[in-house]
This record gives structure tokens, sequence and C-alpha cells, in this order.
């Protein structure tokens, strides 16, 4: 997927909060040495990086577009890709795989509707992310949802907290 920035109207911010930019900028005051924060924060609200939300930044603290897109695409932890309400991290570590996460991954997989090229399900609830290591290798498998950790999952479990998050989205 190519991400591109183009040059809009004054309007450009249509799905972008001006106000909540402007109070993180605020908070930094607009000092591009703090772009990584002020970006971390934005991505917090939005769970991306949002094109709008890059250009506007990057007029605010004085960068170019492609300077703060380069930052953008050099670290791993920002997406400019836009997630699901639910982004469910399924751990491959060893411990995880040895103990068949990949069967939960697929269990993941049907009751999203999601697949390995299709992360992110139709409704906008749920992004599937494969990671390395989740870090709680004592609890294996896991699955992280959002920053909440779901321990010693099974293929029902992971079908039955698809169907959880449904009701209470």
């Amino acid at each position: 997927m190519s991400h591109t920035f183009r040059r809009k109207g004054e309007n450009a911010l249509e799905n972008v909060d001006r106000k909540f930019i402007d109070s993180v900028l605020e908070k930094y005051d607009s000092d591009k040495s703090k772009i990584i924060a002020i970006m971390q924060d934005v991505q917090e609200k939005y769970r991306y990086l949002p094109q709008e939300a890059l250009e506007y930044i990057a007029g605010k603290v004085g960068m170019s577009e492609s300077k703060l897109y380069g930052v953008a695409t050099f670290y791993g932890n920002f997406s400019l890709d836009a997630k699901g309400k639910y982004v469910m991290k399924v751990c491959r570590g060893t411990a995880c795989h040895v103990r068949k996460s990949s069967t939960i991954l697929q269990a993941l997989y049907d009751a999203t509707g999601t697949d390995e090229h299709k992360p992110t399900s139709d409704d906008g609830l749920f992004t599937l992310e494969i990671v390395s290591c989740l870090g709680a290798c004592g609890l294996s498998p896991v699955v992280m949802v959002n920053d909440t950790v779901h321990a010693a999952m099974t293929p029902d479990k992971a079908r039955a907290l698809v169907s959880q998050l449904r009701e209470e989205a």
C-alpha cells in the first residue's frame, strides 16, 4: 500500500480532531525535537497515524511532510494503516508456538473474518497482528487485546473472546 502526502484545502482534517492535535502539540511546545512523543500521543488516540494528522503536525512543528513521513515509517511501532477498535496481538514466540498458538491464530482469523493478507475486519472492530513475543511466556499461549493480556488461550477461548468483544462494541 502506498502512502503519499497530498495537498488538500484548509479542511484537510475531516476525520481528525484538530483540537486534540493542537492540545498534543501544546503539551510538547510544538517542538520538532519531540516529534516521536507527539506522534505516539496521536497514535494512541487513533490507533494509527492518519495522513491528515501527519500533514497538520508537519506544518505546525515546521518539518517537511516527507521528513515526518520518514520518521513514521522508520519506527516499527508507528502505523499508517487504520486499525480496528480491538487490536489483537497473537504471540508466536517459542513458548506460545509450542503450545499451539497457530490454532488460536486460525480461530481468530475465522471468528473475525480476517487473514494474513487482510488484518483488519470489514466491520472495523478487529485488527490481528502476529508478534514475536509478548513477554508472557509463563502464561502461554497468549493474546493481547489492546493493553490486556489473555492467558492460556485455546481456539474455543479465542472465539468466545471475539464474541464478547463484539457484544461490548
